[in-house]
């Protein structure tokens, strides 16, 4: 099985094609403009279970369960999954993966794990390691502001720079051999970047350099330009992030203009839903992917998709003993057609 390396970043010869995906969300999305996107939207924030934390991971049952039920899948027709969420030891996925029998790959890769899981999953298919091979993440607000910041009883307030924690999950089925896409066509595994940020209320600042050291790999890498692109979309960068990575750009002379968006100004309205600088977390670029972005594709809207999810990889003990936010992302460039 060929398949080229480029520093970074991979092109997939065999294209391995995403045969379905799912978007679940919770009430602050189904109050958003992507609202028509999503599978399954629930007004209650614990999805019928005791803690946030169950409801985490009833969003990724619900997500893996309605992509396979897409294409007539068992559990068993599944070789691999690859996924991972921000909770700690990833206890969202390993739960709800626990009455599925599927082969189980548990990835960190905090708010990148979509686009890492996406990669990891097309690698397998693409070099036969496995049929299909699933990517699966979540986040929810309340849990993740539990780990990470303060309880929501304490009532704190959020700065400017704060983003909102989606709530939502996504899965996306990666198979061999398809008639019809979207097709994976290649990708570019980022490194960890750190510019010295630490206010953990400001992940876009955060992630930004990475969002910048991935896409110039990625140009680098494949000999290719933004306009290459219909899209380029960074994850939950929001406001402040995405504008650091258009500046960053701008300071190399290139000017990414309308091709780029960000996942964290996208799933909100950041106006009309108290939100402040966007969205955040796994299930944000998840779902966009999952739900918006791939329907996109499949109607022809999009051709080409780079999608480009972020990640900061602290915890709250390195908050809590003053160290700096690491971060990473991770790119897929995912075309309506094989070319």
């Amino acid at each position: 099985m060929q398949f080229h390396k480029r520093r970074q970043s991979i092109i997939f010869e065999q294209q391995p094609a995403i045969l379905s995906s799912a978007a679940i969300g919770g009430k602050k999305e189904s109050e958003g403009p992507l609202a028509n996107y999503f599978d399954r939207l629930n007004t209650d924030t614990k999805f019928g279970q005791k803690s946030w934390e169950k409801a985490e991971s009833k969003m990724q049952e619900l997500a893996l369960d309605t992509a396979r039920r897409k294409v007539e899948l068992q559990y068993g027709d599944i070789d691999v999954l690859f996924g991972g969420d921000l909770l700690n030891q990833c206890i969202g996925s390993a739960f709800a993966l626990r009455p599925t029998g599927i082969p189980y790959l548990g990835l960190y890769g905090a708010c990148s794990t979509m686009a890492e899981s996406l990669l990891l999953a097309a690698a397998a298919v693409n070099a036969g390691y496995a049929r299909r091979a699933a990517a699966l993440t979540s986040s929810h607000f309340a849990s993740a502001e539990r780990q990470y910041r303060f309880p929501l009883g304490y009532g704190g307030q959020r700065t400017p720079t704060a983003q909102w924690t989606v709530t939502g999950a996504g899965c996306c089925i990666v198979g061999q051999n398809a008639p019809h896409g979207p097709f994976v066509r290649a990708a570019t595994v980022g490194a960890v970047t750190d510019w010295g940020i630490k206010d953990a209320n400001n992940m876009g600042a955060a992630m930004a350099p990475a969002a910048y050291a991935t896409l110039r790999a990625h140009f680098d890498d494949l000999g290719c330009a933004p306009e290459d692109y219909d899209l380029i979309v960074t994850g939950d960068l929001g406001q402040l992030g995405k504008q650091i990575v258009t500046d960053l750009f701008a300071r190399d002379g290139v000017k990414l203009g309308s091709v780029y968006n960000d996942c964290g100004t996208l799933i909100y309205d950041l106006q009309a839903q108290d939100v402040h600088a966007g969205g955040s977390g796994c299930g944000c670029s998840a779902s966009v992917l999952c739900g918006y972005l791939l329907s996109q594709l499949a109607q022809g809207k999009l051709k080409n998709l780079l999608f480009c999810a972020t990640g900061a990889l602290m915890s709250p003990t390195s908050t809590w003993q003053g160290e700096t936010i690491p971060a990473i992302c991770h790119a897929v460039a995912i075309s309506a057609e094989r070319r």
